[in-house]
């Protein structure tokens, strides 16, 4: 069940008006919404719904017992075992194939050649985002972050919500399940706000993301082989646009619904293509994963404490392990390692004090995010190829000469868009929800009806899934 689809605005208009009907009954209201998230994600498979719903009572078990322990050691095993079972589950569904045909392609270099085609389970959907939901939960109630008993339905209902299950924002168990403890209020529900937001959302996915896609990116990245260097490079930017209206669509989508029902999710983009450091760009790009790696996994390590050498270490395993989180492929590790490299440079570019006042100015301020704009498109490269073999013939392609054949007015057009974006002022949108919120309620309802028609009309044929379900 994606997004801008009927079938997902009728459900998605169905549960709303139960769960505010039964918003008087607290208990009533939590269980209808975990019985229509387990509905919403049994829509893509029913046989993984089981495994949603384990992990989900595993992970709230195991902060039960956490919380209950008195005795420090015993609740570091149980946090420490708890997080081994729930990696567990997202390694085998999700990294089992890889690393299976890496040991056939070993064997075959070894001069044995394999024998039998060995391919991994079925990945289910979302799996990655909800293991990090429930080991959210087991570290924040150890670190005693979350001081609400942890209850069942609402650890349940913490990882398994509708709008963020597929593809988040990470949501942090210490800022969610407070809010499941207490009643919705109608009268503080922002939903002038939440209306704009998913109106947004569509527009980006819709139009922008999905148009970019037909017209450009796909055709481009199946065939490079028949590309001239100007038409990939076009392609790249298409593609960097693209992700990113497909993702941040999503996730205003998801913040917008969320907002409809009451609850608050943390914003997850901050115009990531105005960075003008690696450091800068993942404080604006996909925020709750990398405040996640950075809490959970970064500062763990050591984070910057014992050196450069140490702190480039831990950057790169972050980055690395980040990589591989949304694929098992070399492709995405690769990607992984490349950021990895961006953030060790630019940590020694930054300790050069002699280069402080360069720094400072507002031409290297330009000259930078265009450098980084760069850098970022160019491990999207290996992100979005499917092989190393395709991410060599595109960066083969950049070498040839020849026409810019795929430059469509309306291609331009949406990749001028998606860039503008970036750099329009906050308080225009603000500005915007506040003309909104002084209309009658018949008017903004019209106007909610004529934009989505309008996306509808000017969206490509087909439903297209979101980028970020494959992880």
């Amino acid at each position: 069940m994606l997004f801008p689809t009927v079938e997902f605005a009728a459900f998605f208009l169905f549960t709303l008006a139960v769960a505010w009907a039964l918003v008087r009954r607290p208990i009533w209201h939590n269980h209808f919404l975990l019985l229509a998230s387990y509905v919403f994600y049994g829509c893509w498979n029913w046989a993984y719904v089981p495994l949603l719903a384990g992990i989900s009572l595993f992970a709230g078990l195991v902060a039960q017992r956490i919380q209950k322990s008195e005795d420090a050691k015993a609740r570091k095993r149980w946090l420490i075992g708890g997080v081994l079972v729930c990696l567990s589950a997202l390694v085998y569904y999700k990294y089992t194939g890889f690393l299976l045909q890496n040991l056939l392609d070993l064997w075959a270099l070894l001069g044995k050649p394999p024998v039998l085609s060995l391919d991994g389970p079925m990945l289910p959907l979302g799996i990655s985002f909800f293991v990090f939901h429930a080991i959210s939960l087991l570290g924040d109630v150890y670190r005693g972050k979350l001081k609400q008993t942890v209850k069942l339905p609402d650890a349940l209902l913490y990882v398994a919500f509708f709008p963020q299950l597929i593809a988040g924002p990470i949501l942090r168990a210490s800022d969610f399940m407070p809010q499941l403890a207490t009643p919705r209020d109608p009268q503080a529900v922002q939903v002038n706000r939440g209306l704009m937001l998913i109106v947004t959302g569509l527009f980006k996915k819709v139009i922008i993301s999905n148009q970019l896609a037909v017209n450009l990116v796909d055709p481009a990245f199946a065939a490079p082989q028949s590309l001239s260097g100007p038409d990939m490079l076009l392609a790249v930017y298409g593609y960097a646009v693209q992700i990113y209206c497909d993702f941040s669509g999503y996730t205003d989508i998801a913040i917008g619904c969320a907002l409809l029902f009451g609850y608050r999710f943390p914003d997850n983009f901050d115009r990531p293509y105005t960075a003008t450091d690696p450091q800068d760009f993942w404080r604006r790009w996909h925020i709750s994963l990398s405040s996640w790696l950075r809490d959970y996994l970064y500062i763990p390590l050591g984070g910057s404490r014992g050196g450069g050498w140490f702190t480039a270490r831990n950057l790169m395993i972050t980055m690395l392990l980040g990589g591989l989180w949304h694929g098992a492929s070399w492709t995405f590790v690769i990607w992984g390692a490349l950021h990895g490299s961006y953030l060790i440079v630019h940590r020694i570019w930054a300790a050069q004090p002699r280069l402080a006042r360069l720094r400072a100015t507002t031409a290297w301020r330009w000259v930078a995010r265009l450098l980084m704009f760069h850098a970022i498109c160019a491990a999207w490269i290996f992100f979005r190829a499917p092989s190393l073999e395709q991410v060599g013939d595109v960066f083969a392609r950049f070498a040839v000469s020849g026409p810019l054949t795929l430059a469509q007015t309306g291609t331009i057009l949406l990749i001028a868009l998606g860039l503008a974006g970036q750099y329009a002022p906050a308080r225009w949108s603000d500005a915007l929800e506040n003309e909104f919120a002084r209309w009658a309620a018949p008017a903004r309802g019209a106007a909610l009806a004529a934009s989505i028609f309008v996306i509808e009309v000017l969206g490509p044929s087909g439903v297209a899934p979101f980028i970020y379900f494959q992880f």
